[in-house]
């Protein structure tokens, strides 16, 4: 098993400095490796190497890029279906997710790849299931989602027929059309919505 990063090891006070030095563009990576070691020096613990902390900036800038191109997307889809059904969107956030657990599950099983640490594996088995509960859950959620459309869909739909059958009837009386006439048309237009 390979041993943790030395960044990952830091307090959270100083990890949190890192992250703000690292952020600032006025600052270089030389810098804030040389101000978080300061810092380090001062508690009696042991410095971080230049590479450990070129390695978390890589990280953190492709975490960054993943971050920004998935709200650039979401922005284009938002643009695309402002006024779409909700379904829709629904439908969409719920593919969004769907691929996102994909890549997060494969992200866990390249983590675990040649690891023997029973906690490194029960970690990715608990988070496995938790992405399958999540997954579960999203697929009855747009199952509802898309239930509930239907039901809608159909009780428009009869709506529509039962409008047209009055308006029809309507119609068929203020041409003279006998009772017999227009309840023949209504009893045809309604006979649809069966």
């Amino acid at each position: 098993m390979g041993r943790q990063s030395s960044i990952k090891q830091l307090a959270p006070d100083i990890l949190e400095q890192l992250h703000e030095l690292l952020r600032d563009p006025r600052v270089n990576q030389l810098d804030a490796t040389a101000r978080i070691n300061a810092i380090l020096e001062e508690r009696g613990e042991e410095p971080v190497s230049k590479s450990a902390v070129n390695r978390y900036k890589l990280n953190m800038d492709q975490v960054g890029a993943a971050i920004r191109e998935s709200r650039e997307m979401a922005e284009i889809w938002i643009g695309k279906l402002g006024a779409a059904p909700q379904s829709q969107v629904a439908n969409l956030t719920s593919e969004i997710i769907r691929n996102s657990l994909i890549d997060l599950s494969l992200a866990i099983q390249k983590m675990t790849m040649g690891q023997s640490d029973p906690e490194v594996i029960a970690g990715a088995v608990k988070l496995i299931k938790d992405l399958s509960y999540s997954h579960e859950k999203l697929e009855k959620a747009v199952s509802e989602t898309t239930e509930r459309e239907a039901k809608i869909k159909e009780q428009a739909r009869k709506e529509a027929l039962e409008e047209a059958a009055v308006n029809a009837e309507e119609a068929a009386k203020s041409l003279g059309v006998s009772d017999a006439g227009t309840k023949q048309l209504r009893d045809a237009i309604t006979k649809a919505m069966a």
